[in-house]
C-alpha cells in the first residue's frame, strides 16, 4: 500500500530510525492490514468497536504478548499521527487507546564471566575472528544499539579520547566511550583484518567477507554462532548485550542519569528499567554492609 510505503520511508530517511525497528512497524501494519480485509475495513474509516476486535484478534488469535500489543498500538498510533500530518485523514482512531498491562520482565544480561566466556570464542589470528571479537567488545563497552554499531565508520573513531561518535534513534548524536581491552582489540583489527577484508575500500569499521559494510542481520548471525560454542544457556543479541553493559555500570555504582546519557536515552524512564541489581551483587551489598552480617562472617 502506497502510504504505508511513504510512512516506512518517512521513518527510515527523515525519522532516522533502524532497518530492524523498521521491519517491527512494517510487520505491524501487515497484521493490521491482514485484520482490516478480512473484515472488510476501510482503513481511514474506523471506529472504536472495530479497534477493540483487532485487539482481541491479537491477543486470541495470534497469541500476542500484552507486550507486543502496545507496541502494535504504538506503530498504529505513530502511522494515524503521520497519515494526520500528510493529511491523508482528519483524525487518529488510535489515540486514545489504551494497550492491555504489560507483563513485567527485568532485561536479561549477561553474568560477568558469561561475558569473559563470550571474549574467549573468536581467534584474533584471523581477520574475521579480530571483527568478531571487536563486535563483542564494542556493543559491551559502548551500550550501542546494533545498527548504531553497523553505522560506525573509522573516521567516526577518536582513538586518543577513546571514543566514537554516534548517530542515534531520530538522528540524535552522541559520543561512546571505550576502554583498554576494547582500544587492544581495535588496534590489532585495524591494522590486521580489517585491512586484510576491506576489498571494497569501504569507510564503515565492521565488513563482512565480501568486503561490504556488515548489516545487522550479519551481527545477529555471528552472535548466535559465537554463544553456540560456549557454555552458556542462553540467547544472544545485540540488545542483549546492551542490556549487559547498563546493568554492570547500575551494579558497579554508575547513577541513573549517567547511564542514560550513555546509552542516549531520551527519556529517564526508559532507562528505569536498569535499576534492577541482580541477586548475587545484592548479596554482596548486604553482607558487606548489614553490621550483624559483616560481624557474623
Amino acid at each position: 500500500m502506497e502510504n504505508v510505503n511513504k510512512f516506512l520511508d518517512y521513518l527510515k530517511y527523515e525519522r532516522g530510525y533502524s532497518s530492524y525497528t523498521i521491519i517491527n512497524y512494517q510487520d505491524d501494519l501487515k497484521k493490521f492490514f491482514i485484520f482490516l480485509k478480512r473484515e472488510e475495513l476501510n482503513y481511514l474509516n474506523l471506529e472504536y468497536s472495530d479497534i477493540r476486535r483487532y485487539l482481541i484478534y491479537l491477543n486470541k488469535e495470534l497469541n500476542e504478548k500484552n507486550s507486543s500489543i502496545c507496541r502494535n498500538l504504538s506503530g498504529l498510533r505513530s502511522f494515524y499521527n503521520y497519515l494526520l500530518y500528510k493529511k491523508v485523514t482528519n483524525n487518529n482512531p488510535f489515540i486514545y487507546i489504551e494497550g492491555p498491562k504489560k507483563e513485567k520482565r527485568l532485561p536479561r544480561y549477561f553474568e560477568y564471566n558469561e561475558m569473559e566466556e563470550l571474549f574467549s570464542v573468536p581467534d584474533i589470528k584471523d581477520a574475521l575472528g579480530q571483527r568478531d571479537r571487536l563486535i563483542l567488545e564494542l556493543l559491551y563497552a559502548s551500550g550501542m544499539r546494533v545498527g548504531e554499531l553497523c553505522s560506525v565508520k573509522v573516521s567516526d573513531i577518536n582513538k586518543n579520547e577513546r571514543k566514537i561518535f554516534i548517530v542515534g534513534k531520530g538522528n540524535k548524536e552522541r559520543y561512546v566511550y571505550y576502554g583498554e581491552y576494547c582500544m587492544d582489540i581495535l588496534d590489532l583489527y585495524l591494522r590486521d583484518g580489517y585491512i586484510k577484508l576491506n576489498k571494497t575500500n569501504s569507510p564503515y569499521l565492521l565488513i563482512n567477507n565480501k568486503g561490504f559494510r556488515l548489516t545487522e542481520r550479519g551481527v545477529r548471525d555471528i552472535l548466535t554462532r559465537v554463544i553456540k560454542k560456549t557454555s552458556i544457556k542462553k540467547n544472544i543479541s545485540p540488545h542483549m548485550i546492551r542490556h549487559t553493559f547498563a546493568t554492570h555500570l547500575i551494579n558497579e555504582g554508575c547513577n541513573v542519569l549517567s547511564v542514560q546519557k550513555l546509552l542516549g536515552h531520551e527519556s529517564i524512564a526508559a532507562t528505569g528499567i536498569y535499576t534492577h541489581v541482580s541477586e548475587s551483587h545484592l548479596k554482596d551489598v548486604y553482607y558487606n554492609s548489614f553490621p550483624r552480617a559483616k560481624m557474623k562472617r
